[in-house]
């Protein structure tokens, strides 16, 4: 029988977690190898080249182009705001002035006495990379950005929107299989990450929203909820781009889903701790995972390292999560591996195994209906 490799959800207590931060340009890198940085600390800068706004001086002002240098109060290299007067005619004693002004705030690039245009260059659109996470700069790439490593908690979800925050978390919820509602919110929350149990209800999202709530950790979410939360249907291709004034991560599905054992003892764990989160997901080829760092610095947990393709290997006793109907979302250990082909309904034979679930009852399930929980 093949080694059968299956993609799991990472949950590490303690674990070493490094991000490569990277400008999409050619930009100027901040910071040195060995630094330390705060999540909001920027590591990265690039210029965007504002738009070249073209000023048709000579047809403005009813003049040839060579005459352009004659009627113009400005040069290149000079800056202009909106609305200021570029090229002046004088007219008959003082009489029929012929002005031109700069459509935008911007430099003068260019003087053109062939055309009798100038060239004024919008101001550029400045991009930054932080951090994102607490920690120190392992390794510089010149004129790109920076790698940031940190020490910590490390927890991924199932499905996520909403780019990336930091904030405290705070766990609001006393089970995992409570439900965070508006009752659960309050005033003193702002700016934080506020963690569930089993899921959210809608005007608990709205008021987090409201109240400047930066991220949402919950076990599940109805899809219906979702949708009018955002406005609109999620697709196939990535989040994380939304326009959303808060970040969502769900940990274990749609609905209502009870949370993880392990995944709410240890946000539990972590309550007041500075973390990190980021909603992206992508769940075709290239998989991006949404995620929560939490840099710890007296951890109790011992050092764990991050999953491989070894620990991703469905084995006897492998923590998983069911991700199809009729069990989805539901936890459970792998109890046998089958190595014969079983018939399902659709009439494909596949290869499954048996689980046991959290509850005792025993079922088996397409080995591709599951995923593993990776606990470090």
């Amino acid at each position: 029988m093949g080694t059968a490799y299956t993609p799991g959800l990472t949950v590490s207590g303690n674990t070493i977690v490094r991000k490569m931060r990277r400008l999409p340009i050619k930009g100027e890198v901040l910071v040195q190898e060995g630094d330390t940085v705060e999540a909001d600390t920027v590591v990265a800068r690039a210029y965007l080249p504002g738009i070249l706004q073209t000023v048709r001086v000579a047809q403005t002002l009813g003049i040839e182009p060579k005459q352009i240098h004659e009627v113009l109060k400005v040069k290149e290299g000079d800056t202009v705001e909106k609305e200021q007067i570029i090229a002046e005619t004088k007219g008959f004693f003082g009489l029929f002035r012929g002005i031109c002004k700069s459509p935008v705030r911007g430099t003068v690039e260019l003087i053109s006495p062939v055309t009798g245009h100038v060239g004024v260059r919008e101001p550029p659109t400045v991009i930054e990379v932080n951090a994102y996470v607490r920690g120190r700069v392992v390794q510089v790439m010149p004129q790109e950005g920076a790698v940031i490593e940190t020490q910590g908690a490390f927890i991924q979800g199932i499905f996520g929107v909403g780019g990336e925050r930091h904030g405290i978390l705070r766990l609001r919820v006393q089970s995992p299989d409570e439900v965070l509602t508006e009752a659960h919110l309050s005033d003193d929350l702002t700016g934080t990450i506020v963690a569930g149990g089993a899921g959210i209800e809608s005007g608990a999202l709205r008021k987090a929203a409201r109240l400047g709530i930066v991220g949402i950790v919950a076990g599940g979410i109805r899809d219906a909820d979702l949708v009018e939360f955002l406005g609109f249907d999620i697709g196939v291709a990535i989040t994380g781009q939304e326009d959303i004034p808060l970040s969502l991560i769900i940990t274990e599905g749609f609905g209502v889903m009870r949370m993880a054992q392990r995944t709410f003892n240890l946000l539990k764990s972590l309550e007041g701790r500075p973390a990190s989160i980021n909603g992206a997901t992508q769940i075709r080829a290239g998989v991006i995972r949404p995620e929560i760092v939490v840099p710890l610095e007296d951890s109790a947990h011992p050092l764990e390292a991050m999953p491989t393709a070894e620990s991703q290997q469905l084995n006897i006793g492998v923590p998983i999560r069911i991700i199809r109907e009729p069990y989805f979302g539901k936890l459970g250990r792998v109890r046998a591996l089958p190595p014969e082909l079983v018939e399902i309904e659709s009439g494909a034979r596949v290869r499954v195994l048996e689980a046991e679930l959290e509850d005792g009852t025993v079922v088996t399930v397409p080995r591709a209906n599951v995923e593993i929980i990776a606990e470090g």
